[in-house]
């Protein structure tokens, strides 16, 4: 088995396929195993051939036998799917009763993702036979529907026809130990770096904080700055780090406590540990930038690329970067203006985009408007002192009056659309560049968007250290998943959400009859939506709508 690559005459298209060579007598001739996709450019070339790579390994080790024949439903709709044969079914419709009414779409697609990417084998079937299949289904049931551990075994059970007991899901859980965890982290780098040619030379990095209904601490959970406005409740800082496609590399969970610009280095050293960092440019926000963060990542040997707090900056430095004349006006069309300046010995590049302008524009007069209004009703003005955002527009006359200060006002204006970065790349890299790839922070910040709102992380229903470390390393399978089937499709050209995802394959549904004097069951697939046929198109698979009997 090879990978092959097909040109169209007069055109830029590529095809890009898995072959093997078959012998009909004296002649041998190229079979087509898996269309990997179309490539309209030298960059999506390079991917989809790393992609086929991959899929090339994964089929070389699905010639494995199966070591324990599948005992649910689910799992056996699955594997009828490769046997079936197209001889007609001669049955009496009447004597046919629906017994269930299943879900297949989620562990026959994510299932796919879910083995190439590796996750099997944290708990292998040989050795913990029915923690491996609660590992599974529980990473099946978050992408289908994330609940609680105890709403996820009644919902495997009624929508999927898998039986797993809650007992067996803790006892899978407590298995997640801290080396299988380093083990899951691995795996998420080398799956990251096979689709991305061997090396990763961008990692967005960001943290954010995961709460409990609970106020009572431990080593874990901690009291601290929340994101989520929860101040008094417990909670645990989740750091991530993910490749310039959103590729989830590692994670890393600290005590609620930890102050967040603390959370970069220790992601960081085990990147470095495991050699998934060897020769990536370490991208994250402003609260990452303290002198500490900076001299360990030169220690490293690592560039970085590390939002800058522009109005903290020495006054002489502040002054070059609100003079517009110094700028250099970029040539992409939309007026954004750049210059480079020096801070520390290290490079400080600062940006100007019109469009930023009026954000920040629209947010102060929505944010004085709202001020205003405050001021006008509230019996004790002096309350919204409390509010930073609302103190840098005020002043204080007299004893207790608060008027809305002109001076502040216009002297924010002048940082409207202004945002920079330190970084310590060589000077060949272009300023322009340099703010290219700190805008690819989005990628971390909507994976946290899909942890968080799609596969819904939080609230953690799980109280010891141990069990919290279990089911965050869970829903981060589950956003490996998610993300990697994304990846898949968007090299298809067919970008698409969680969620439209999720709804797509929550649709392919089975029914199973089952005769009322012989006892034989059928099953009559359900239709399938085209995003469907793409998804499972995406990993290799096919859905017939053909009924067949299950045996």
């Amino acid at each position: 088995m090879f990978v092959r690559v097909k040109t169209t005459p007069n055109s830029p298209r590529k095809a890009v396929q898995l072959v093997e060579s078959v012998r009909a007598g004296k002649t041998v001739r190229q079979r087509i195993v898996r269309h990997i996709g179309i490539a309209l450019d030298g960059d999506e070339l390079v991917r989809l051939k790393d992609l086929a790579e991959v899929v090339k390994a994964k089929l070389a080790a699905d010639t494995q036998p199966q070591l324990f024949p599948p005992e649910d439903v689910a799992e056996q709709l699955i594997a009828a799917r490769s046997r079936r044969d197209d001889a007609p079914l001669k049955v009496d419709l009447k004597q046919l009763i629906e017994t269930q009414r299943l879900t297949s779409g989620i562990h026959a697609v994510y299932g796919a993702v879910y083995e190439a990417l590796g996750l099997s084998r944290l708990l292998p079937a040989w050795r913990y036979r029915a923690s491996h299949k609660a590992l599974f289904h529980n990473v099946m049931a978050r992408l289908a529907n994330p609940d609680s551990k105890r709403a996820s075994v009644r919902a495997l059970a009624a929508d999927f026809g898998v039986q797993v007991s809650l007992p067996q899901v803790y006892r899978m859980m407590d298995l997640l130990d801290a080396d299988r965890i380093e083990r899951l982290n691995a795996l998420a780098g080398q799956q990251a770096k096979a689709l991305l040619g061997g090396t990763l030379r961008v990692l967005f990095f960001d943290c954010t904080t995961l709460y409990f209904e609970s106020f009572t601490e431990d080593a874990l959970k901690q009291p601290g700055y929340s994101k989520d406005a929860k101040f008094k409740e417990c909670q645990v800082l989740l750091a991530l780090a993910v490749t310039e496609t959103g590729l989830p590399v590692r994670y890393t969970v600290l005590p609620g406590a930890t102050f967040e610009g603390h959370s970069l280095i220790p992601v960081v050293q085990a990147l470095q540990a495991a050699s998934e960092a060897e020769d990536a440019v370490v991208v994250a926000d402003r609260g990452m930038l303290s002198e500490a963060n900076l001299n360990a990542l030169e220690a490293a040997g690592l560039h970085y690329i590390v939002g800058a707090r522009l109005k903290s900056l020495p006054q002489s430095l502040q002054t070059q970067a609100l003079d517009a004349s110094g700028y250099e006006t970029l040539k992409d069309g939309d007026g954004a203006r750049v210059r480079e300046l020096t801070h520390n010995t290290r490079r400080l590049v600062v940006g100007f985009s019109p469009v930023r302008a009026e954000k920040d524009r629209r947010d102060r007069d929505k944010a004085l408007d709202k001020l205003r209004k405050k001021l006008a009703k509230s019996d004790n003005p002096k309350d919204l002192l409390s509010n930073r955002g609302y103190q840098q527009y005020l002043r204080i006359e007299g004893q207790s009056t608060l008027r809305v200060n002109p001076d502040k006002i216009a002297q924010a204006q002048r940082w409207d659309g202004l945002h920079g970065v330190i970084t310590n790349l060589p000077k060949a890299t272009k300023t322009a560049t340099i703010l290219d790839q700190y805008r690819g922070l989005w990628q971390v910040e909507d994976t946290f968007r899909v942890s968080k709102h799609d596969l819904k992380v939080r609230p953690i229903y799980h109280w010891t250290p141990r069990r919290i470390r279990a089911h965050i390393a869970i829903a981060f399978m589950s956003l490996l998943c998610v993300r990697h089937l994304q990846y898949r499709m968007t090299l298809q050209a067919r970008p698409v959400s969680p969620e439209v995802i999720r709804n797509a394959l929550v649709h392919v549904q089975h029914s199973v009859l089952e005769h009322k004097q012989t006892n034989r069951r059928y099953v009559i697939p359900s239709a399938i939506s085209e995003t469907g046929r793409q998804l499972y198109k995406a990993m290799g698979l096919t859905h017939s709508t053909t009924p067949y009997e299950l045996k």
